[in-house]
């Protein structure tokens, strides 16, 4: 690959205010992603997770809609095409028309407006924490099966969607896969944002050699769930890069490639493995 394929990008990490109506929503991000490129250069625009709709299980059925026939695929699909971007479209509830349940689901869009990926969050968010927070989103989300990567003016990057952040076998099946970059819309809570959100984007960027971007919804005290926020970019030696606040914000850096084959060469970890002893790979599904 040539030194000018492997220059790199400028990304946009929007942390976007989310509010119970879904036209508003929608605008708003329409609005912000317009911004990012009109007046911050960004090539690559990155939305939060469930950014049409409040999160939480009572909320997914109400706003879910199909994918790429839905309005909020087709908002995104048209501002990219508009401004010749690539937009990651953090999350929505999804409903499938071919079993009608319901998906956290990640779209990607090209600059001509096309679907270029879809991941459907594999991880879904079950957990208990005693005098902390209890959530399910088994309770009405359905978990995907399917890693999804795209190429980017030279560099593969692999999607995620929050709790997957946790499973580092999710980042090294993406790192076999060649990927320069992962990029987790996510949305932590209140509980474990402070302990665990910066800690698993250097982790993964760390494990992987990799650049990582996660991308949260802005606080809101109001809300039912309550997002830590923070969105932020580590580079490929684990340093944040970029972080936001807790309010609504536009994190803006350069995604420098180079620096991915650098830190690799430097210290060669892929090489090195003693897949003797240890591997993971994917399963055929």
């Amino acid at each position: 690959m040539n030194k000018m394929a492997r220059a790199g990008f400028r990304i946009a990490l929007l942390q976007l205010k989310v509010g119970a109506n879904k036209a508003q929503n929608i605008e708003n991000a329409l609005t912000k992603i317009r911004s990012a490129v009109t007046d911050k250069g960004a090539r690559v625009v990155a939305l939060p997770e469930c950014f049409n709709s409040p999160y939480g299980t009572k909320h997914f059925p109400e706003y879910a809609e199909e994918v790429p026939t839905g309005e909020t695929s087709r908002s995104l699909a048209a501002i990219a095409k508009e401004l010749d971007i690539y937009l990651i479209g953090g999350t929505i509830p999804e409903r499938c028309s071919t079993d009608n349940k319901l998906y956290n689901t990640c779209t990607v869009w090209s600059p001509d407006g096309a679907l270029m990926a879809k991941y459907r969050k594999i991880h879904l968010f079950d957990i208990n924490i005693p005098g902390g927070i209890t959530f399910r989103e088994s309770d009405v989300l359905t978990g995907g099966n399917k890693l999804a990567t795209l190429a980017i003016d030279g560099a593969k990057i692999g999607i995620g969607i929050c709790y997957d952040i946790r499973f580092d076998e999710l980042a090294r099946l993406y790192r076999n896969q060649g990927c320069d970059m992962l990029i987790f819309p996510g949305a932590f809570n209140m509980k474990t944002g402070p302990l665990h959100w910066e800690l698993l984007a250097r982790g993964r960027a760390n494990d992987t050699q990799s650049y990582v971007a996660t991308i949260s919804p802005a606080r809101d005290a109001g809300a039912g769930y309550i997002a830590w926020g923070h969105s932020m970019l580590v580079d490929p030696w684990a340093k944040v890069i970029a972080e936001a606040g807790e309010d609504e914000e536009m994190v803006v850096a350069d995604v420098n490639l180079q620096m991915v084959d650098e830190v690799r060469a430097q210290i060669p970890i892929f090489s090195q493995r003693r897949t003797d002893l240890y591997t993971t790979n994917a399963l055929e599904k």
